[in-house]
C-alpha cells in the first residue's frame, strides 16, 4: 500500500509561511469519514457507541468533532473527565475506566454521570467508600490471563499478546464474586470490559475477542442473575503504519463481531446487549501528521538530517523504536536513494525518527511530513531538555486551516516554577 498525504505541497507551502514548522495537522475529512465508517460497521446493533479514547488525542477541537459524529469518551483521569466535561459530553456519553484510581477522579466521574469501569475487586468497597453508594450501572474489566495469540491473519500478521502480565482488570472468578457484590450492593445494569491485544492489523481480533466476551456474558448471567447491559470491546484495532501493511476493513469487522453476536447472545436471550468501543488509534491515528523541517546535514560514521521537530513532538520511535513513514514534501516520486537517520535536537541518542531509512535526497529547508501522528502523537509530548510543544493545526473540509492549539512559549514552561 502506498503510503500518500492527506495535504498537498502547496497547501503545505502556505501553511507553514503562517505557522513556523514543527506542528501537528489533522485531516477534518479524513476524521469525520472514518467515524461514519465505524458506525454504519455496528449499525446492526441498537445500542452501539464509540467511545473515544481522550489519551490518544486530548484535544477540544477532535472531541468536538467526534462529539458531531456520534462519539462519545472514554476517560482515563481526572483532566480527562474535565475535558470532555468542557467538550460538553454528559453522563452516559463518557466512560470512565482508569486503575489505581485515586478518590478524586471516583468522585468526578460520579458526579458528572459517568459510567465507570471498575478495575479491580477491591475497587467496589473503595468506590463505595469513596462516593457512599455504588452507581445503578457499573462496568467491570475483565482480563482472562494468559496468553492471547489469534495466529496469523491473511495479512501473514501474527497477534499475540500476555493478558497475565498485564496490570489491568479482573480474573474470571473475580468477575463472578464481583458481580454478585455489586449487585448485592445496588446495581442493576452491569458492564463487560476487556482489551487484549493492541495495534492488531487483523480483521479477526474483534470478532475473537467478541467471542471470549460474548460467552463471558452469557456465563455471568447464568451464574449471577445479573442484567448484562453492554459488552464494551475496548481497543486494539489498529493501523498500517508501514506501506507494506494492509488496512484494516471495519465493515468485515463489524460483521465478524455481529455474526458472534448473533451466534452466542441471542440464544441466550441477550439480544438487547449493547456493544461499546473505545477506540483510539483506529479513530484518529491515520488523520493525523507532524510537520517539520529540515534545518542541517551531518556526514560522519553515518549520513544524517537534522529536523527541527524531536521525540518531545513524537517519542514513540525513541520510546518503542516505532516505525512512522516520512514523505518529503515535493518528492514523492524522485528515487529513494540515499540512506539517513532522520533526528531530532534532544540530548539523547534514540531521538530518532527513523534509523538508517532509504529516502529522497534531502536538502535543508525541505518539508517532511511524519505520517500517522494522529493518535499518541501530540498526547504523549513532554519537555524534557527545555522543548516546548508544538502547535496543532485542523485542515478543515473546505481546505481552509485552523490553529486549534498554539505552540508553547518559553513563558509557558517557567510559569510553574518557583525561584523564590
Amino acid at each position: 500500500m502506498e503510503k500518500k498525504t492527506f495535504v498537498t505541497k502547496d497547501q503545505l507551502d502556505a501553511i507553514t509561511a503562517q505557522y513556523p514548522t514543527p506542528f501537528h495537522l489533522y485531516d477534518e475529512r479524513g476524521i469525520r469519514e472514518n467515524a461514519r465508517a465505524l458506525k454504519a460497521a455496528f449499525a446492526w446493533n441498537v445500542g452501539y457507541k464509540e467511545f473515544f479514547a481522550v489519551k490518544a488525542t486530548p484535544t477540544p477541537a477532535i472531541l468536538n468533532i467526534l462529539r458531531e459524529e456520534g462519539c462519545g469518551t472514554d476517560c482515563s483521569s481526572l483532566t480527562e473527565l474535565m475535558l470532555s466535561d468542557r467538550c460538553g459530553f454528559t453522563g452516559p456519553e463518557m466512560m470512565f475506566s482508569s486503575n489505581n484510581t485515586p478518590p478524586e477522579e471516583f468522585e468526578l466521574a460520579a458526579k458528572l454521570g459517568a459510567t465507570i469501569n471498575l478495575d479491580d475487586f477491591t475497587h467496589i468497597d473503595f468506590l463505595r467508600d469513596t462516593v457512599g453508594y455504588i452507581p445503578e450501572t457499573i462496568s467491570c474489566r475483565f482480563n482472562p490471563g494468559g496468553t492471547f495469540t489469534l495466529g496469523e491473519s491473511e495479512e501473514g500478521f501474527q497477534v499475540m499478546d500476555n493478558p497475565g502480565e498485564a496490570k489491568y482488570g479482573f480474573t474470571r472468578a473475580q468477575m463472578t464474586d464481583g458481580f454478585r457484590k455489586l449487585k448485592e450492593m445496588g446495581a442493576k445494569h452491569f458492564g463487560i470490559h476487556a482489551f487484549l491485544a493492541s495495534n492488531t492489523i487483523s480483521n479477526e481480533y474483534y470478532p475473537a475477542l467478541a467471542r471470549i466476551l460474548f460467552q463471558t456474558a452469557v456465563e455471568l448471567k447464568e451464574e449471577t442473575g445479573c442484567h448484562i447491559a453492554f459488552i464494551n470491546l475496548s481497543g486494539g484495532i489498529g493501523i498500517p503504519y508501514r506501506p507494506e501493511q494492509q488496512k484494516n476493513d471495519i465493515a468485515v469487522i463489524g460483521e465478524g463481531v455481529r455474526k458472534a453476536y448473533e451466534e452466542i447472545l441471542v440464544p441466550a436471550g441477550m439480544g438487547d446487549v449493547a456493544i461499546c468501543t473505545e477506540l483510539g488509534r483506529f479513530m484518529l491515528g491515520p488523520y493525523g501528521c507532524l510537520v517539520t523541517k529540515a534545518i542541517h546535514e551531518k556526514h560522519t560514521y553515518k549520513e544524517y538530517v537534522g529536523v527541527d521537530a524531536c521525540a518531545a513532538n513524537l517519542m514513540r520511535p525513541a520510546m518503542y523504536g516505532a516505525y512512522h513513514h516520512i514523505t518529503v514534501m515535493g518528492k514523492e516520486d524522485a528515487p529513494c536513494d540515499h540512506m539517513y537517520d532522520v533526528t531530532g535536537s534532544l540530548c539523547e541518542n534514540n531521538d530518532k525518527f527513523a534509523v538508517d531509512r532509504m529516502l529522497p535526497k534531502i536538502d535543508k529547508g525541505d518539508t517532511l511530513v511524519i505520517h500517522d501522528t494522529g493518535a499518541h502523537g501530540f498526547a504523549m509530548g513532554y519537555q524534557y531538555n527545555g522543548k516546548l510543544r508544538s502547535a496543532e493545526l485542523l485542515l478543515r473540509e473546505d481546505g481552509s486551516v485552523k490553529l486549534i492549539r498554539r505552540a508553547e512559549t518559553p513563558e509557558d514552561y517557567f510559569a510553574t516554577m518557583l525561584f523564590d
